[in-house]
C-alpha cells in the first residue's frame, strides 16, 4: 500500500462545488478510508482547510470538515522545528516555491514519505518528493 500525503487541496475539492477536479478528490479519499491508500497529511493543512473553509461556510462547517479530515487520514504530523528549517532550505533552492507548501514538503521529508497527492503543480519543480494527480493517485493503491 502506497504512503501518501494529502495536500489540502484534495479535501477542498472532494466537498466543494463542481470543478475540474470533483470527480478525482472524493475518490482519494475513499480509497485512504478503504486502507487502499495509507494517507498522512500534517497540522498545516489542517489549518488550511479550517482558514477556507471557514471563510467560504462558516466556523462550524470548518470544524465539521477538519474533525472529518483528521479522522480519514492515518497520520496527522505536528509542524517540527526541523521541518521548517527543510523548508526554509527549499525555499533558497527554490525562490519561486511558495512558504507554505515548502512547509508541506519539509513535514514529508522528515516523515520520509516521499509521495504528494495534489492538483497543486507548483510542487512539479522539486526532486525531493513527487506530485501525482488524483487521478493517477488512485492507480498507487489499485483502486
Amino acid at each position: 500500500m502506497a504512503r501518501v500525503f494529502l495536500d489540502a487541496n484534495i479535501f477542498l475539492y472532494a466537498t466543494g462545488g463542481e470543478g475540474p477536479h470533483r470527480q478525482f478528490c472524493p475518490a482519494v479519499l475513499r480509497a485512504v478510508a478503504e486502507g487502499a491508500l495509507d494517507g498522512a497529511t500534517s497540522t498545516e493543512v489542517l489549518q488550511e482547510i479550517l482558514h477556507v473553509r471557514a471563510r467560504r461556510f462558516g466556523r462550524a462547517a470548518a470544524g465539521t470538515a477538519v474533525r472529518a479530515a483528521s479522522a480519514l487520514v492515518a497520520d496527522v504530523l505536528p509542524v517540527r522545528r526541523e521541518d521548517v528549517r527543510a523548508a526554509c532550505d527549499l525555499l533558497n533552492r527554490h525562490p519561486q516555491f511558495g512558504a507554505r507548501d515548502a512547509g508541506h514538503v519539509g513535514v514529508m521529508i522528515n516523515a520520509q514519505i516521499p509521495v504528494l497527492v495534489s492538483v497543486d503543480q507548483d510542487f512539479d519543480v522539486l526532486n525531493t518528493v513527487r506530485r501525482v494527480s488524483p487521478e493517477a493517485a488512485l492507480g498507487l493503491g489499485g483502486v
